[in-house]
């Protein structure tokens, strides 16, 4: 069974360890680095207002690690709302296709009930692109740029 948990100190080594492997894959436009990767850690371990990790625990397999999502909020003046963004959502290649992507979808769904959900994939993820659309994902006409 997969519980979704808050990510805490106990996780942060496995998240972390993922990190790697998530940023370095074709998933991500951007390798990241350490410095990145404890960055956004400690934030969520002190609890930012911006930034929340969680991560995916098998209770079947002695509390073993699947996976870890980040998601950070922001307020969207295009829809009039909260915007929270599904910055990382990562899976032991062990776990993909188990259902735990759609799982941790409903449960943000249900948290931010009221709030508009965004993300970014890359379109060559065919499997990701698959679980976003069936969860309700549409894709934007527009395109995102950065400084």
């Amino acid at each position: 069974m997969i519980t979704i948990n808050c990510l805490t100190r106990e996780y942060a080594d496995a998240v972390i360890g993922m990190m790697r492997i998530f940023y370095a894959s074709p998933a991500v436009s951007t390798n990241g680095s350490e410095e990145i990767f404890r960055r956004d850690v400690e934030q969520c371990l002190i609890e930012s207002p911006y930034l929340e990790g969680y991560v995916f625990v098998d209770s079947d397999a002695g509390g073993r690690t699947a996976g870890y999502a980040m998601v950070a909020k922001s307020f969207s003046t295009e829809f009039g709302r909260q915007c929270i963004w599904i910055e990382d959502l990562y899976l032991d290649p062990e776990y993909r296709g188990t259902g735990i992507g759609t799982q941790f979808l409903s449960f943000i769904n249900e948290k931010y009930a009221d709030s508009i959900l965004r993300l970014e994939v890359e379109a060559e993820n065919k499997h990701a692109v698959h679980v976003y659309r069936k969860s309700g994902f549409e894709v934007l006409p527009y395109m995102e740029m950065k400084k």
